[in-house]
């Protein structure tokens, strides 16, 4: 393999905030404060609702509703067996159905890039949050409002739901002093 799609990686890497390059000696992963943190939420939030917003707009097609009812079941099953490894990757595939349903590239692209910065954070507080019951209701409201076409309402739960998750996410940083992942 040439150097050339690698240096491109790096450099992508370090434009997303990821690494730093130290030129003629290598690079280094770079670690992600709270405010780091409350500004990828910021980000992402934003864009998960304008996702969903999109998709019930536009209506899932019947594959699209049953997937995202199977993630859904899914995340109930794990949570009954207190698997939360389970339980946060069909969270994390819910999440990525309802962007991909918005059927924005770009829009899921950008997500996908918020979602692997966070993804350091998630691991580190799964077994110090909360339960996720709550997320699993507000994830069948999403659904069940998408299903109704009502983008409103899908719009304001989804906000909600995100705005509570990463609230609950910094409050724990913050607590543990985990200021640098």
């Amino acid at each position: 393999m040439s150097r050339t799609p690698i240096r491109e990686a790096l450099i992508r890497l370090q434009e997303e905030g990821l690494v730093e390059v130290i030129p003629r000696r290598g690079m280094r992963v770079l670690p992600l404060s709270v405010n780091d943190m409350e500004e990828i939420y910021q980000v992402i939030t934003s864009l998960e609702v304008t996702a969903v917003e999109l998709a019930a707009r536009k209506g899932l097609d019947r594959r699209q509703m049953i997937a995202l009812e199977k993630t859904l079941d899914a995340m109930d099953r794990a949570l009954k067996e207190e698997d939360l490894e389970t339980w946060a990757s069909a969270d994390d595939r819910f999440h990525e159905l309802l962007v991909k349903g918005a059927g924005n590239k770009r829009l899921t692209a950008m997500v996908a890039t918020m979602a692997a910065q966070l993804q350091r954070a998630r691991i580190m507080t799964l077994r110090l949050r909360p339960r996720p019951e709550q997320s699993n209701r507000e994830h069948r409201q999403v659904f069940d409002a998408i299903a109704c076409g009502d983008w409103k309402g899908a719009r304001s739960i989804h906000r909600s739901h995100r705005l509570r998750t990463s609230k609950t996410l910094i409050d724990l940083l913050s607590y543990y002093r985990l200021n640098h992942l």
